[in-house]
């Protein structure tokens, strides 16, 4: 895919949203909080915004994983943690996080600060219509340290992209494994990595890939034909442009200052190794 201005800027804000799914931190303090296991910790951090929801909206809302995998913690969460309860461990445990891993260097001074501010007002102009968890998240209380700020300013600019997206796989009517079968077939993320962390089956990740063939957009060799690169290369451009909305009434310049100040911090966190490199968001950092 062509890096345009809307994918530029969520391949560079998006490992600083991601410290909450793979620092170490996130794990240590649901499981204090009496949550069981890395999914149950991932499920009710993310969806604590939109409240004490049950398992067919969050599975709806989050698209590619198997409706019994969200089953599995939801709403299960809710009886070790309130949704209330998890917003504060989410962010104490991204605030350790962050201390840790800019414990060299590269974190606080007027930089950041300026990140914060410019961070905190494109997700104050990115779409939430029609995009749930960007308007849950959009409508929490805003931290006051700058760090902070940052976060979860990159953490409503990820999820106004991820709602467009699921917006854009719907309108293709590609079903969430379908979603997944493609990108893979489009050069993404390895069939292993996809099945082990969203858990579709074989048998039911071959449907999906036989429904794809009746369609005309995979071959027999599981490949994507041209009608199929077509199709996944639409769900690309509609969720960047869906996304540009944001980036369009921010401005240019701050923009691309954002993009400026945000990305040696990503930097940071991508050669520590925070982010696998085949890992289940198809993020590739270059």
């Amino acid at each position: 895919m062509t890096d345009n201005r809307a994918r530029r800027m969520w391949k560079t804000f998006e490992p600083y949203h991601a410290i909450t799914y793979f620092a170490p931190e996130t794990r240590q303090a649901t499981d204090a909080a009496g949550l069981k296991g890395g999914w149950m910790s991932y499920f009710g951090c993310r969806a604590a915004p939109l409240g004490a929801v049950g398992p067919e909206l969050v599975a709806a809302v989050f698209y590619n994983f198997h409706p019994a995998m969200v089953r599995r913690s939801i709403p299960d969460a809710w009886g070790y943690a309130t949704p209330e309860q998890l917003l504060d461990v989410r962010l104490t445990a991204v605030d350790a996080a962050i201390h840790r891993l800019f414990a060299e260097g590269g974190f606080g001074g007027g930089r950041l600060g300026r990140a914060a501010e410019v961070a905190r007002r494109a997700a104050e102009v990115a779409p939430v219509a029609g995009r749930p968890l960007a308007a849950a998240n959009s409508a929490l209380d805003w931290p006051t340290e700058p760090h902070l700020v940052l976060w979860q300013a990159t953490t409503i600019l990820r999820e106004s992209r991820g709602d467009g997206h699921v917006a854009a796989l719907v309108a293709a009517e590609l079903t969430p494994c379908q979603a997944l079968v493609t990108i893979s077939a489009a050069g993404g993320p390895a069939k292993e990595i996809l099945q082990l962390n969203r858990r579709w089956s074989d048998e039911e990740w071959a449907a999906a890939e036989d429904d794809l063939r009746t369609r005309g957009l995979l071959d027999a060799a599981g490949a994507l034909t041209d009608a199929g690169r077509t199709v996944r290369r639409q769900v690309e451009d509609t969720t960047d442009a869906l996304a540009d909305q944001g980036w369009r009434a921010l401005g240019d310049d701050l923009t691309a200052e954002l993009h400026d100040l945000v990305r040696p911090l990503s930097a940071v966190l991508m050669s520590a190794g925070l982010i696998p490199p085949d890992n289940p968001m198809a993020m590739r950092w270059d």
